[in-house]
């Protein structure tokens, strides 16, 4: 499997969560770090060099800025990991339309933008790796996070046609989907989780994204629990599956 030790990876939404978790994972293998978040990065390495960017890239213009920051340092990253995003809970119509307009922005548009600007290289090189973080609601309609459900459902599409698109060039693209996660996601979305779902810790989120990754895989859900319900989905009626997602995820009284 491919080793990213000594080289560069760029890792989106590094502050907290799944994103800190992935770059203390690829910091402890000796990969060089280029990460970027809204908030100031607090996490200190070693061992590795490290870059910190501060930046919202839910601003249109801000993939192109973290692009030039790297390209400004000669840095030609091995990896890019796609974390940024953030959902919003509550019924479609309730939520703030401007805020869901920075979440499509951010969980979709800033995906594709930093993935067209760093993978041309890659192909060039005839190697790197890109993981995006999707989610389990990228399988199914989620109501009540009605539209977080459909940027990731985008994030798993464009994972897969990208991944197909450019595998004979020796690159390697994956969708990580992990279920529910223990980070601040449902803090900032307002999500309570339901007692029924296992949870998982974002480190080991992380370490199953980066082991599919290296293995070649162009999706993986996180949790055997998580993967009999995708499975089952399949078999299931979409109306039924949907129905059951909104007595699941029903605000309560």
């Amino acid at each position: 499997m491919r080793s990213w030790r000594g080289e560069w990876a760029v890792v989106t939404g590094a502050s907290s969560g799944i994103g800190r978790a992935i770059a203390r994972q690829l910091a402890a293998e000796g990969v060089n770090l280029v990460l970027t978040a809204r908030r100031p990065i607090e996490e200190q390495f070693r061992d590795v060099q490290v870059e910190t960017v501060q930046l919202d890239l839910a601003e249109p213009g801000a993939p192109q800025r973290l692009f030039d920051f790297t390209e400004s340092r000669s840095i030609k990253p091995a990896l890019l990991v796609n974390n940024a995003g953030f959902g919003a809970y509550g019924e479609f119509r309730e939520i703030d339309l401007a805020r869901q307009f920075e979440m499509i922005q951010l969980n979709c548009s800033a995906v594709v933008g930093l993935t067209h600007l760093y993978l041309p290289a890659m192909v060039e090189r005839r190697t790197g790796d890109i993981l995006m973080v999707a989610s389990t609601a990228s399988f199914q309609a989620v109501p009540y996070q009605t539209t977080y459900a459909a940027t990731k459902a985008f994030d798993l599409i464009f994972a897969e046609g990208v991944a197909a698109e450019v595998k004979r060039f020796g690159v390697r693209v994956c969708a990580l989907c992990p279920g529910q996660t223990t980070t601040e996601f449902h803090q900032v979305s307002h999500e309570p989780i339901p007692k029924a779902m296992s949870v998982h810790s974002a480190e080991e989120v992380a370490r199953i994204g980066l082991d599919a990754l290296r293995r070649g895989k162009q999706y993986v859900i996180c949790g055997f629990g998580n993967r009999m319900g995708m499975e089952l989905q399949r078999l299931s009626p979409r109306s039924v599956v949907t129905a059951v997602s909104e007595r699941l995820f029903r605000p309560r009284a």
